[in-house]
């Protein structure tokens, strides 16, 4: 018998790849609602392309069998990818893709060293558009991959997103986002108001034709009477 038969069999450990970090998607409203803001109107803007795959605040492993290296944009948006529910974006199941463009909505708990970190991150491993709002200060950062890297933006004011479509506008420390039509991200209030408001006006034009077309046919009614017709 030989001595491999011997040795007991060792089984291969599978890698667990956590879901959570532990930590909160956001640390007040105002992050919340800007996060929530941004990522819903992707949604909306890429609902008509199957290869486009949007999250927030979803764990990004970037290697294989390296459970560690990790981080959680607070959106992030993936060309080439399928839509569709995943607890964390495992790269290498995603044909090796790596988010295009990530965003980063600060929060008084966010402290420089982890930030640094995270641009680290971004820039070594692939993404292409890097942007960071301060809805406290009303800072608006961005940075374009070109040779190789992330570098800064220079003018965010009126910069249009080569990958998203979308162009960056400050108002006083309001961060506002517009597509390629020109219309504004909303808020979920703000869309629920828009919706009510579009229903009212269908509804309005709909009664005022059903008023036009009734008196059409009175008015014809009335020519056939008089022989006219």
């Amino acid at each position: 018998m030989s001595m491999a038969n011997l040795l007991p069999a060792v089984a291969k450990q599978k890698i667990t790849y956590p879901e959570s970090d532990g930590k909160p998607m956001a640390d007040n409203t105002k992050q919340f609602r800007v996060i929530t803001t941004i990522e819903g109107n992707l949604e909306i803007l890429f609902a008509a392309d199957p290869d486009v795959f949007v999250g927030g605040d979803l764990l990004w492993y970037p290697v294989e069998g390296n459970r560690f290296t990790r981080t959680a944009p607070d959106v992030l948006v993936v060309f080439g990818r399928p839509k569709g529910d995943r607890g964390s974006y495992l790269q290498w199941e995603e044909n090796g893709i790596a988010p295009q463009v990530v965003f980063e909505v600060l929060s008084p708990g966010n402290r420089r060293a982890e930030m640094e970190q995270k641009f680290a991150f971004y820039d070594e491993f692939g993404v292409e558009e890097y942007y960071i709002y301060d809805p406290d200060r009303g800072r608006l950062q961005g940075w374009l991959r070109k040779r190789g890297h992330l570098q800064p933006i220079a003018e965010m004011g009126g910069w249009v997103s080569p990958r998203l479509g979308i162009r960056f506008e400050m108002q006083e420390k309001e961060l506002l986002l517009y597509d390629g039509n020109g219309r504004r991200f909303l808020t979920f209030v703000e869309l629920e108001q828009a919706r009510k408001e579009a229903e009212t006006r269908a509804r309005l034009e709909a009664q005022a034709r059903a008023k036009a077309e009734a008196r059409i046919r009175e008015l014809e009614e009335q020519l056939k009477q008089a022989g006219l017709m």
